[in-house]
């Protein structure tokens, strides 16, 4: 139970609680219950697949610290960290996971390189991904609020073969996008490439 869980890995200078309420300070309260489903989805699956719930818990409560940033801070954000430039031509849906990394890291002092790449990949998936990300990747598509076609059947695979649900994921996912004819991230194609060809 996510509620229980003590923090003593000294990943983030804090308790959990004190976390919650830094991530809820800067959130929509919409936006801030869905990272408490996504911790305890993310918390779950941790222990199915012997992943440190530390980790997934942290990584989930920080994975949208800055979904609610402007487009103007997270500009700034690439300049100043000289990401690759290519991000300029993306908006938040790629910039609050790649770029929002690097908030968290600076804003809430967690360096820990597992935890940030999952943050980076939680929406785009990754050609490499820790279970730690492929947790992530999951616990936020399908945390208990999320309703769409197919919802259960990858809930339950899940748990049974995660990366085979990151392969399901991705490619419910990039077919959603090509029916909507938008531009997709080339960072997701890899992900495809990587996880969903059989």
């Amino acid at each position: 139970m996510t509620d229980k869980l003590v923090y003593t890995k000294n990943i983030y200078n804090g308790s959990r609680e004190e976390l919650i309420n830094e991530v809820k300070a800067v959130l929509s309260a919409k936006r801030f219950q869905h990272v408490l489903r996504v911790e305890k989805m993310a918390t779950e699956l941790a222990d199915c697949w012997q992943v440190d719930e530390e980790l997934a818990s942290i990584a989930a409560l920080t994975h949208d610290y800055a979904k609610e940033r402007s487009d103007a801070e997270f500009l700034a954000k690439i300049s100043e960290k000289k990401l690759d430039p290519d991000l300029n031509n993306w908006g938040n849906n790629v910039w609050h996971g790649v770029v929002g990394a690097e908030m968290v890291k600076d804003e809430l002092g967690i360096y820990h390189e597992d935890i940030l790449n999952a943050i980076r990949q939680h929406t785009t998936g990754g050609s490499a991904m820790t279970k730690l990300s492929q947790i992530l990747y999951m616990a936020d598509y399908i945390e208990e609020a999320r309703d769409f076609p197919g919802v259960t059947e990858v809930r339950t695979l899940a748990f049974k073969d995660l990366g085979a649900s990151v392969g399901w994921q991705t490619a419910h996912t990039l077919a959603y996008l090509v029916g909507k004819q938008v531009r997709i991230y080339p960072g997701t194609l890899l992900t495809y490439n990587t996880w969903s060809v059989k």
